[in-house]
């Protein structure tokens, strides 16, 4: 059986975004865009299991506002663009070390994760549990085309194979890609301390079905994942928050 008390769980919330302004709380089906990934972690864990990581007053006033308490504010150097996700992880563990109690397990779940499903976070943590040897498990989607058939313009304007020897293979002999699906990942503590990255870990992917991933950059994928949100929800009725306020 899984113990969620030894996991935190960062949501990365930084204020800044220059195609959709305050993308993170802008409204999405009713409510903030965090609200929604916010809503299936409280299903499976506790409010003190989990920190918003955030720059924005306006973030941390629209996550309190639900009920959930926002303990510190992130700093500026850990607030640009160029920031990676292991550092902005690093800060919040060694917070939450200090402040709460020590843990075994880290996971970020992105703010636009809005289609999370508590049944794959159990899933990634049974796995993750249970192979002693796999340092973090990464929520993954396959390619939608054989990405070994990708073309690109080259610099006279004409279309170009980046693998032209797989111009004749048939689509079935081709190897599966798959790409991260921004939605979460499952880290052991220890890694997250050590700096230990995707380049130099033993990852495990946990396949999410393509319905369930967007990356929203665009207002444009901000109404498909709208419209993606409006059909699951109305599917799936328990979408409830359960944080106590």
């Amino acid at each position: 059986m899984t113990d969620y008390r030894s996991t935190l769980v960062v949501v990365p919330a930084r204020g800044g975004s220059k195609r959709i302004p305050n993308k993170n709380i802008k409204e999405i089906f009713g409510q903030p865009m965090i609200y929604w990934p916010l809503s299936e972690l409280s299903k499976l864990f506790t409010a003190e299991s989990l920190l918003v990581s955030t720059d924005s007053e306006d973030i941390i006033s629209a996550v309190e506002s639900k009920g959930l308490i926002v303990p510190f504010k992130r700093p500026k150097s850990l607030s640009d663009e160029y920031t990676g996700i292991a550092e902005v992880l690093r800060h919040a563990l060694n917070w939450y070390e200090k402040n709460v109690r020590k843990v075994k397990f880290v996971m970020a779940v992105y703010p636009t994760a809005v289609m999370l499903d508590k049944n794959d976070i159990r899933a990634a943590m049974e796995t993750l549990k249970k192979d002693e040897k796999c340092d973090y498990i990464m929520s993954a989607t396959n390619f939608s085309f054989p990405i070994q058939r990708a073309v690109f313009e080259n610099e006279n304007g004409y279309a170009e194979m980046f693998e032209p020897k797989n111009y004749p293979v048939r689509s079935q002999d081709l190897v599966e890609a798959k790409h991260d699906a921004g939605q979460f990942s499952l880290f052991r503590a220890k890694n997250i301390r050590n700096s230990k990255l995707l380049t130099d870990s033993n990852v495990k992917l946990h396949l999410l079905d393509r319905i369930k991933v967007i990356d929203i950059d665009t207002l444009e994928d901000f109404k498909i994942a709208e419209e993606k949100l409006r059909i699951y929800k109305t599917e799936h009725i328990d979408n409830s928050w359960c944080f106590s306020k």
